[in-house]
């Protein structure tokens, strides 16, 4: 392939919609660095691999030469973006946008190269409209047009408010491109109609519109509702490394596919070879592994990364004692209480039988340690004991 077919495969990855190719690959060929902008309102103090969905793409472009515009919502935050909202979004005071925003910038830097990137505030240029700027900006669209919008549609057939400010914010963030000179804008797909508002005001300001690429919203943990923290599925990307492992191997592994798409920097062709693999019989879980590990450095490092899968191997795949174990008293008689019967009380197994069955298998241990004496007599005090790959008891005998 061609230079320029290999860049548009590369920003074609994933992406859910270009609007519109055939301008993009126009841009492409100007033979300048583009104008790339990314749009975030800190509304929430921390990311999570969802967010990081769309910082990957932005990545992409500058990897490929591209002038990134990262734009910090600062103004627009306390407007409230209205997009896939059924009610009026709370907007946030200055000082919570402030705060939040400190921290975005710092966790956006994981993915995006910190000496290749712009930071922008839509307040320098938002700020300093003034009643008229924005009367002049809001005379632009009409009512009509915004109600075209599925969201603020299915409120309005339903009798649910929608508030004035709500109909400003596309206006807003559109104005930002116009701002920017924006080339293209990347966004979620529920942010397509603000994107579009980019293109149109651009249009009116005498520029060339902006190409919008919608990403799609990662599914979270569950492989249902998109990743948020009130869902409680996501992955933040300031997580320790072996909570990260552990949610990444307990994917799917059909999502485990999507995530990969969506959030590893493999090549195409590294991809389809992987997949290759597992279609060849491979473990899918040893691949789980690759991704695991991937994502763990680039938000830590690799020590991190081999550290948090060390642990797995040692608490899944060679047994060892996990952190929490469900734990029980039991009385014993003066002279203590005897193995089979410890284990049976402990619900471990099923009868005295199976006990000794199962100790002259190897399959139980006290403390980590393989038991061999099937006539072991137990005294006062506490272990934690094991049955197999899965059952752990922490018994106290007194």
């Amino acid at each position: 392939m061609s230079e320029l077919e290999t860049a548009l495969a590369e920003i074609k990855r994933g992406v859910e919609e270009i609007l519109v190719e055939d301008e993009l690959i126009a841009k492409l060929k100007l033979g300048r660095p583009l104008r790339v902008k990314l749009g975030m309102d800190p509304t929430a103090p921390d990311i999570h691999l969802g967010h990081t969905v769309i910082l990957n793409k932005l990545r992409q472009f500058q990897d490929l030469g591209h002038h990134v515009l990262l734009l910090i919502g600062d103004f627009t935050a306390q407007v409230g973006d209205p997009s896939g909202k059924n009610t009026t979004r709370p907007p946030l005071t200055g000082e919570q946008v402030l705060e939040n925003a400190k921290t975005y910038a710092e966790q956006a830097f994981k993915v995006l190269d910190a000496d290749k990137t712009e930071i922008v505030y839509n307040s320098t240029w938002l700020g300093e409209l003034g009643a008229s700027g924005m009367i002049k900006l809001a005379s632009q669209l009409t009512v009509a047009r915004m109600l075209e919008r599925d969201d603020f549609k299915k409120r309005y057939a339903s009798g649910q408010s929608i508030a004035i400010h709500e109909f400003i914010y596309p206006l807003l963030q559109g104005h930002d491109s116009v701002a920017l000179k924006a080339d293209i804008e990347l966004g979620g797909t529920d942010q397509k109609f603000n994107l579009l508002m980019g293109r149109e005001l651009q249009k009116e300001a005498g520029q060339a519109a902006q190409v919008v690429i919608t990403m799609p919203l990662l599914e979270g943990l569950d492989g249902v509702k998109k990743m948020s923290k009130s869902a409680h599925n996501y992955i933040g990307v300031d997580e320790a490394p072996g909570e990260m492992f552990g949610k990444i191997m307990s994917l799917s592994d059909e999502l485990m596919w999507r995530y990969f798409e969506l959030l590893s920097r493999l090549s195409l062709e590294e991809l389809a070879g992987l997949k290759q693999q597992v279609a060849q019989g491979a473990n899918p879980r040893d691949i789980k592994i690759l991704l695991a590990k991937e994502i763990i450095s680039r938000y830590h490092d690799d020590a991190a990364a081999e550290q948090a899968h060390q642990d797995f191997i040692n608490r899944f795949q060679k047994n060892a004692i996990p952190d929490e174990v469900p734990e029980l008293s039991l009385n014993a008689k003066a002279g203590g209480m005897a193995i089979a019967n410890l284990l049976k009380e402990a619900g471990l197994v099923a009868s005295t039988s199976e006990a000794l069955r199962m100790i002259k298998q190897g399959a139980v241990k006290i403390d980590g340690d393989k038991l061999e004496d099937t006539k072991l007599v137990v005294k006062a005090g506490s272990a934690v004991y094991q049955v197999g790959k899965r059952k752990f008891a922490k018994v106290t005998l007194g």
